[in-house]
């Protein structure tokens, strides 16, 4: 069956061979145009992203756009994921997650799913198949100690993601880096207050209090901390926007290795707008306690 397109030729007889071959490029030609105008726009979205980091006056889908236009196309057509450090899609596009340095500076990073989550209120993050993208953002913490030159423990590694209200992009991101010198030392002086069942850890951490839990394990692939706060804190799923969640490595007195997931809910009465990421120090002068 001939295309409508080569109909249309046969329809026209006096048009010339170098005529119709001219015409039919066009579409070809109009399809690179368009590919190249989107690459050129999401390259631009994540040049203004950089320059306006530490403003919120970005389009709240400019982490998206960059992960999605240039990350994702560039890892698949060329293996090249830039600007982003990793792009991951052995689990396909809905699996798939990419690695992004914070473009405000210092030893931090972004892990992004490639497929479209909005945040941490989104049920696709806790569903039985969905990926864990904290364990995900677990095991990317090397790129910590590229960063630093230098491996840094386990314990002095936060991640964390924010509320709806304190986040300034409405792609899903978790945060890593280093943790703050004085919450880890918090942690571990208070290790005994914290469980295997979520309960308020009255401790201040830079000046907000949290619910705490423990799970134990090298890794976190057997624990995703999304369906941990949604299935074992109760009345967590009615307003889970208004949420952050942050997990630690953290080594017991003992020895026993595990982590400790926070949460942290929304009051704004007291100015608390659940951003978990304070707990994190991009700066990472943890590395230098004790020396």
């Amino acid at each position: 069956m001939r295309s409508p397109l080569e109909s249309s030729y046969e329809m026209s007889p006096g048009l010339s061979d170098e005529t119709k071959q001219s015409s039919l490029s066009v579409p070809i030609t109009v399809f690179r145009a368009s590919a190249i105008v989107a690459t050129i726009c999401a390259c631009a979205a994540f040049l203004l992203f950089i320059a306006n980091a530490a403003q919120r006056d970005l389009p709240r889908n400019a982490l998206w756009e960059v992960v999605h236009n240039v990350c994702v196309p560039g890892q698949s057509e060329h293996r090249d994921p830039k600007p982003c450090l990793q792009v991951d899609l052995n689990g396909g596009i809905e699996g798939g997650f990419a690695v992004l340095r914070d473009p405000r500076g210092g030893s931090q990073f972004l892990l992004i799913p490639t497929t479209q989550i909005s945040g941490i209120e989104s049920p696709i993050v806790r569903g039985p198949k969905a990926p864990n993208y904290f364990a995900n953002a677990w095991e990317a913490r090397t790129y910590i100690n590229g960063a630093l030159r230098r491996t840094i423990p386990r314990d002095d590694v936060g991640l964390a993601i924010n509320s709806a209200v304190s986040r300034s992009q409405d792609q899903l991101h978790i945060h890593f880096s280093c943790i703050r010198v004085d919450v880890s030392e918090a942690l571990h002086r208070n290790e005994g207050r914290i469980g295997n069942q979520w309960a308020p850890f009255n401790v201040s951490l830079f000046g907000h209090y949290y619910t705490a839990m423990w799970v134990t394990g090298e890794h976190l692939s057997p624990h995703n901390p999304f369906r941990l706060l949604a299935e074992r804190l109760p009345n967590a799923t009615r307003d889970l926007g208004n949420r952050t969640l942050v997990v630690v490595g953290l080594t017991r007195k003992d020895g026993t290795k595990g982590f400790v997931i926070l949460t942290d809910h929304v009051d704004k009465k007291s100015g608390d707008l659940a951003n978990g990421e304070d707990l994190l120090d991009r700066g990472c002068r943890i590395t230098a306690v004790g020396k």
